[in-house]
């Protein structure tokens, strides 16, 4: 064996805390780590032995790249000269050699032995790991050329892109506008409806003062259409105008303390930036909106849900108290019912006040009735001030009432009472307020007016607990369903929100990795989901040493625990734990590490750690500052991705648990039942189910109603109660469709309605009666005949009231097939032709002899097999009459 000196110490001093390292935690007696010479040699570098003199023999020994296996090699033969010699003096019973790779070439070897037994899998794995530090050491030390700067104002745009769901893009403009310009002073305008421009966010050093002359060089800004302008203003400088977006949704404008070169650089990157600022302050618009209507759509479901699942007055008054009090940020809120003499008011449900508040309530009602009839509600912002209270003063200084807001409940034309709530003096409602108010006082009012009668039916006659119960289990799965997060913007999966995550950091920040950890599901850990390497030959080794779970331990410091960022040292790398220990040797040399705490609404979200390897570009205090600017719109956007998955599951379970879990098993009669879903909207409308009557008859109805999503589910379940509700007093067809038509009418939003229909079928007999609102007519076929559409015609429920519907008997010979079906599908579609009823017949021809069950998938697999993707979804029922 020849001897040589390396002469690169820092290397050296790298590949000797990897192999101490991997003998401690494999446990081996000799770790030697080589790396290739000039001539191709591998000389080793690093050695630890327990034997000083073994250790002494083998450092700087050389052998031969071409002895270095491909592959990993476990035992002692063929080994070369020099290993051989030195396995017999430690009196080696385990040996693993491993090459290091870079681009398909050997740079370097790692060889472990040990002489009290073989090693196991876990050790395999561990001297892997070494393999791949050194592998990261040979690439790391080798000198890769750093990346060029990239222009603030660019780094700034695409801060902006990767948060472009934060609800505070304004003061993110004008922030980074600043720091990437050096400007004195940043201001961001939004323009309200006419144009008039509102201050939105400031940022710099002379910001205070800008507001005072920007306002009219803004204004002309606008007058001249330009989208970049520059004017003197006065003895501060000079004022550059951004209009951002076409059409403009906003202005910014930045202070500099001379006149920028209108041929230079720096106006034309203003100008990319604004697009980024437009596109931003869109999406900030677009998350608030989003915000409104799903906290809308949720406090709406939450009433519905408690109606149906309690069918309880008093659980629906508590349960819209709670929503308001929720969505308003408010203490005070009282419910009033309209007394059986429907002259006074008395309370039905309270939060937050005491003492006579209903003469308050009958005070608010009054005026919501009379002068402000035309708005819907009355607002009082100041009660003590305020003479339209002065009627019942006495009761507002009693109570101590400082505001009052008033909103009559009406199911149809009749009054049922109203909702008062108390907030502070001087509150007023946003446009998203008002209107989120209003669709839930309509919606309470039904549900109260559902309630009450479902309290007097239950006085009278106890016929309705088997529906009760039976829609009881669906409302307390939906009950569970309802607490998904208020809000969501991007339709991003987890996988590609992650994915994003780490990919900006890196490419931003200009660091060499970043791995994202989020806690696992039991909470006892960090774990990896995603992690970017800089340059594709670190990727490997990089990912496999920073892709290590981190156990969560309450005496250990953690950027996850505090919030805070934690800048990585040796010491401190070790005090993490396990996942950070992998980079102490680097850190000893020169790299650089931070975690960055990642924080939405309040809640750490998870880690990322960032990595830079080079000793010339450290992570220091600017490079953590951008860090922690991105750091609170990546969690926005992580936690809008994961919120956007759990809404859809939250839509797709909530639909099924509307849908019958199974078919009833009837003597002579056959059922099939298919629901699709389309592949284009969320949820869609179309609802099924069966009923047994108690004269032996079962009961079907198949329905679609208007719209999709959350509102269209929370109507499926409306149809659904509303078919076992009224089924068993009105069983046949006629009746029940009429009856169905009167309470639809009364709880269905306005442009909306339900297209069902109804049938009754005796499996003894064979007889049936059907009867139609709107829907599709149902085909039969009879044996040797071909398919024949049965005449029923009539008004979809909740248009008109006093609907009369008129029903058709037919017998169902034995072999012969009744097909129940919504719109979805003759209305497939394909390149604009439709499936039609042509196509659903020859279908239905070709199956004929089959089960009813397959008859259905028959259909709806020949559907999809002409229109591919379903632009609606669709449902089909067979009933076919055993021979």
């Amino acid at each position: 064996m020849a001897r040589e000196t390396t002469g690169v110490s820092n290397l050296d001093a790298t590949l000797t805390a990897i192999v101490e390292r991997a003998a401690r935690l494999a446990e081996a007696d000799v770790v030697i780590a080589r790396i290739a010479d000039e001539s191709g040699g591998l000389v080793a570098h690093a050695v630890h032995a327990r034997s000083e003199s073994v250790r002494a023999e083998l450092e700087g020994s050389r052998i031969d790249v071409d002895s270095v296996p491909i592959t990993e090699q476990t035992g002692l033969e063929q080994l070369p000269r020099p290993l051989q010699l030195a396995a017999g003096r430690v009196a080696a019973v385990g040996l693993l050699r491993l090459p290091v790779s870079d681009n398909g070439s050997i740079v370097g070897s790692v060889e472990l032995m040990r002489s009290r037994s073989e090693f196991d899998d876990l050790q395999l794995i561990l001297a892997r790991a070494a393999a791949d530090e050194v592998a990261l050491a040979w690439r790391a030390f080798a000198g890769a050329p750093g990346r060029a700067s990239r222009d603030p104002l660019e780094l700034a745009g695409d801060a902006l892109a990767a948060g472009s769901a934060e609800t505070h893009a304004a003061d993110q403009i004008a922030q980074l506008a600043t720091e990437a310009t050096d400007a004195q002073a940043s201001l961001v305008w939004r323009y309200e409806e006419g144009g008039e421009p509102v201050l939105a966010a400031l940022a710099g050093p002379e910001a205070a003062a800008a507001p005072a002359y920007a306002l009219d060089l803004l204004r002309r800004a606008q007058d001249s259409h330009e989208p970049v302008t520059a004017e003197p203003a006065g003895e501060p400088g000079w004022l550059v105008t951004l209009q951002l977006g076409e059409p403009p949704v906003g202005a910014l404008q930045l202070l500099f303390g001379q006149e920028p070169d209108p041929a230079g650089p720096l106006l034309p990157r203003l100008a990319t930036f604004a697009v980024r600022s437009a596109h931003a302050l869109r999406a900030g618009e677009r998350r608030r909106s989003l915000a409104a209507e799903l906290d809308r759509s949720r406090a709406l479901l939450t009433i519905v849900g408690q109606a149906i699942a309690e069918l309880s007055l008093a659980h629906t008054l508590d349960t819209a108290a709670e929503r308001v009090r929720d969505l308003l940020t408010v203490d005070g809120l009282a419910v009033y019912l309209v007394e059986e003499d429907g002259e006074r008011l008395e309370t039905a449900a309270e939060r937050g006040v005491t003492g006579p508040h209903v003469r308050i309530g009958e005070r608010l009602l009054d005026l919501a009735l009379g002068p402000a009839r035309g708005r819907g509600l009355v607002l009082v912002e100041d009660a003590a001030a305020d003479t339209r209270l002065a009627p019942a003063r006495d009761a507002v200084e009693e109570v101590g009432i400082e505001a009052a807001i008033g909103v009559p409940l009406r199911a149809g034309e009749q009054l049922i009472g109203l909702l008062a709530v108390y907030p502070e003096r001087g509150r007023t409602l946003t446009e998203n307020e008002e209107s989120l108010l209003r669709a839930l006082v309509a919606q309470l009012a039904v549900a109260v007016q559902n309630a009450q009668l479902h309290e007097k039916v239950e006085r009278e006659s106890g016929e309705a607990k088997r529906a009760r119960d039976e829609e009881a289990q669906v409302s307390r799965r939906l009950r569970a369903l309802y607490e998904i997060s208020r809000s969501f913007t991007e339709s991003l999966s987890l996988d590609e929100a992650f994915d994003v995550v780490v990919r900006t950091i890196v490419e931003e920040l200009e660091v060499d990795a970043a791995v994202l950890r989020i806690p696992h599901e039991r909470g006892d850990a960090l774990v990896p989901v995603a992690a970017h390497v800089r340059e594709e030959r670190l990727a490997e080794p990089l990912r496999r040493i920073m892709s290590l779970p981190q156990p969560l331990s309450p005496v250990r410091p953690s950027a996850y625990r505090s919030g805070e960022v934690v800048v990585l040292d040796p010491e401190a790398a070790r005090a993490l734990g396990p996942a950070h220990e992998p980079l102490i040797p680097f850190l000893d040399q020169g790299s650089t590490a931070a975690v960055i705490p990642l924080a939405a609404h309040e809640r750490i979200l998870g880690t990322l750690t960032l990595l830079s390897l080079r000793v010339e570009k450290p992570i220091g205090p600017d490079t953590l500052a951008a860090a922690l600017s991105i750091a609170g719109p990546t969690a926005l956007a992580l936690d809008n991705a994961r919120l956007q998955q759990q809404r859809k599951e939250f839509t797709e379970t909530m639909q099924s648990t509307l849908l019958p879990r199974s078919r009833p098993k009837l003597l002579g009669l056959e059922i099939g039942a298919v629901y699709e879903p389309s592949t284009r909207v969320e949820v869609g409308g179309d609802v099924y189910d069966f009923l047994e009557l108690p004269d032996g008859r079962l009961a079907v109805v198949l329905g679609d109603v208007t719209g999709h999503g959350i509102d269209a589910a929370a109507d499926m379940a409306m149809a659904k109660f509303v078919f076992r509700s009224l089924a068993r007093e009105h069983p046949e067809p006629g009746d029940f469709l009429a009856a169905a038509n009167e309470v639809v009418l009364g709880e269905i939003g306005t442009a909306k309605f339900i297209t069902l229909l109804y049938l009754t079928v005796d499996p003894r007999s064979g007889e049936i009666a059907c009867a139609s609102a709107g829907h599709p007519p149902p085909h039969v076929v009879r044996p040797g005949l071909a398919p024949e559409a049965i005449d029923v015609t009539g008004l979809a429920l909740g248009i008109e009231r006093d609907q009369r519907y008129t029903r058709a008997h037919l017998r169902l010979e034995p072999g012969a097939v009744l097909v129940l079906y919504t719109d979805g599908l003759p209305e497939a579609r394909r390149a604009g032709e439709l499936y039609g009823e042509n196509r659903l017949n020859a279908a239905l021809l070709a199956a004929l002899e089959r089960p009813a069950q397959e008859i259905a998938e028959a259909l709806v697999a020949d559907c999809r097999a002409f229109a591919g993707e379903l632009g609606d979804d669709l449902a089909v029922v067979v009933l076919k009459r055993l021979t």
